[in-house]
């Protein structure tokens, strides 16, 4: 089925920061007209307000009257949402898709301070930035299959979409995808101290840990095969990585502090949402 982006018009924007940013890069690239597109940002950076002139978009500082939005993005920091959304209410039409990339804010926090009814909760992460993100969304009841699809088309510019189908797994997808690349920054950090704490200069003990994941992720990326057939390739029986695997995997290993991790961010996702 084709989706004509003209479809998701008028779409307002709420926020344009790195992640609302990221989106609207996304969204011109794929052909949706800037001319339907409308951005409320009332702290616009310099670069937004150039890209706003140079492709025709509409930036506002404050919801515009006589306008009803067809998609909705909130896309702002959620310590600010429950003091943005009541102003905002006067966009919502009946038919109004409201689509939150807020962590840590429920549905029931949109259809508080919106009164709206359709609404899709998405949590992307911040490799979206470079189109290499991985999106975990979930939609009420009440949103329309057509307008899931166009949703889906939205959302996809920032890279996968996976969906699912209750609201309380965005918090697990929070901790595992959300937050995910932080784990994965902070393993390079663990790998450089490990590398320099065995001799290697500092500086390159980065350069290596660094180049190894970045180089790690891009074979993942293009190999149709599993993390374990990519691991079991590296490890040689007897050899240094099976040395190593042994504590990585051993008890009290990686596995099980990855889970403690995961639902440490769970868990917390759940008391921001209140």
């Amino acid at each position: 089925m084709t989706i004509d982006l003209r479809d998701a018009t008028p779409l307002v924007l709420i926020g344009a920061g790195k992640m609302g940013g990221a989106m609207l890069t996304g969204w011109l690239d794929r052909g949706l007209p800037a001319s339907g597109v409308v951005v409320i940002e009332p702290h616009a950076s310099d670069e937004l307000k150039a890209l706003a002139a140079a492709r025709g978009i509409r930036l506002e500082s404050a919801a515009p009257a006589g306008l009803t939005a067809r998609i909705m993005v909130v896309a702002v920091k959620p310590q600010v949402l429950d003091a943005v959304l009541p102003p905002l209410a006067s966009l919502v039409g009946a038919e109004t898709v409201v689509v939150s990339v807020v962590a840590g804010k429920t549905v029931a926090a949109f259809e508080r301070g919106l009164g709206a009814s359709r609404i899709v909760r998405a949590i992307p992460n911040t490799p979206s930035q470079v189109g290499r993100g991985i999106t975990a969304a979930h939609a009420v009841a009440a949103v329309p299959a057509a307008d899931r699809d166009l949703v889906s088309v939205l959302l996809a510019t920032l890279g996968r979409l996976e969906w699912v189908d209750r609201e309380d797994l965005i918090d697990v997808a929070t901790a595992v995808s959300g937050s995910g690349p932080a784990y994965v920054f902070h393993m390079v950090e663990a790998l450089a101290a490990a590398g320099a704490a065995a001799g290697l200069e500092p500086a390159l003990a980065a350069r290596l840990a660094r180049a190894t994941v970045e180089g790690a992720g891009e074979l993942l990326w293009r190999s149709p095969d599993e993390p374990e057939t990519l691991r079991k390739n590296v490890t040689s029986p007897g050899g240094t990585t099976a040395a190593a695997l042994a504590v990585l995997m051993g008890e009290n290993g990686l596995t099980e502090l990855m889970t403690e991790a995961v639902a440490a961010a769970a868990e917390r996702s759940r008391e921001l949402a209140g």
